[in-house]
């Protein structure tokens, strides 16, 4: 069934699948409009790309330049606006306001804006790894723990596995379990972490050389955070650029290969719904890294 509206933006499309994603949609006018006149904006023309937010540039009653993002309220990003609020700024797009009944948050404008995934992989993995460290503050709640997030991942990946069809060898489904269940108790100190950190969700700017968006925060051990680097398609999909991006960011930021090798594999199995081929893909990679 159809929304009783056209989506702002086709990348919101799927969501009319959904009860929920219908409801959202059909919400969306509603919110532009209280949000314009809650900070007094004008808006302009989505930006290009959407799947669960929408995402649009605009200026204050004074001028300034702004970025206006609303977004559906699903779990992964249920506190990116307090994650952006505990970076303040520090090597993060500042949050400026929002809204947490409406998913709104009022943000900086990155300019120029372009994504770091346009660029050379290798300066692009040096700029993610002096990045993280900064975005590795301490925190506590309401951010959800990855010990959450394991068990949650753990609960539903056996149906998964089977509602797919058994797409892939039960050993790598087996190792990301165990790994879950092994790496989630026994973790070092816990951290604010971006779950969802790649060359789309770190954009040039002006205040500083490059700022990261779009936060899926957890809060857990530093080894998972290089998880979705590791993964990242834009870096190069190859076993050996897989591998040695583990390599690379563990020696560089003094981290347990192991155990971040464990939590890429099991987070990327987590994130396949058992049907992402190029996931799982990565997934086997690293299962003899």
């Amino acid at each position: 069934m159809p929304p009783d509206v056209e989506p702002p933006h086709p990348g919101l499309a799927w969501l009319a699948g959904s009860p929920s994603g219908r409801a959202w949609l059909n919400r969306l006018p509603r919110l532009l409009d209280e949000c314009a006149a809650q900070w007094s904006l004008r808006l302009e023309k989505p930006f290009a790309y959407a799947f669960a937010s929408l995402v649009l540039p605009a200026r204050t009653a004074g001028g300034e330049e702004v970025v206006l993002k609303l977004g559906f309220p699903d779990r992964e990003s249920e506190h990116e606006g307090a994650a952006l609020a505990r970076w303040n700024g520090d090597g993060a797009v500042s949050l400026l306001a929002s809204d947490a009944e409406r998913r709104a948050l009022l943000l900086e404008r990155c300019q120029p804006g372009t994504a770091l995934s346009e660029f050379e992989a290798g300066a692009a993995l040096e700029v993610l790894t002096g990045l993280l460290p900064r975005l590795w503050v301490p925190t506590g709640r309401p951010f959800r723990t990855l010990a959450e997030e394991a068990a949650w991942w753990a609960s539903s990946l056996p149906r998964q596995y089977e509602d797919a069809g058994r797409p892939f060898d039960r050993r790598l489904l087996d190792t990301a379990l165990d790994a879950l269940h092994v790496l989630a108790p026994s973790q070092g100190e816990a951290v604010l972490l971006h779950q969802d950190l790649h060359g789309d969700n770190v954009l040039r700017a002006e205040r500083e050389p490059w700022l990261v968006i779009d936060p899926k925060p957890l809060v857990g051990e530093r080894e998972f955070g290089i998880a979705p680097i590791v993964r990242s398609p834009e870096l190069g999909h190859s076993r050996r650029e897989v591998v040695g991006r583990l390599d690379r960011l563990t020696g560089a930021l003094g981290l347990d290969r192991e155990r971040a090798r464990l939590w890429t594999l099991a987070q990327t199995i987590a994130w396949s719904d058992c049907r992402h081929a190029r996931h799982i893909e990565i997934a086997d990679w690293l299962l003899t890294a």
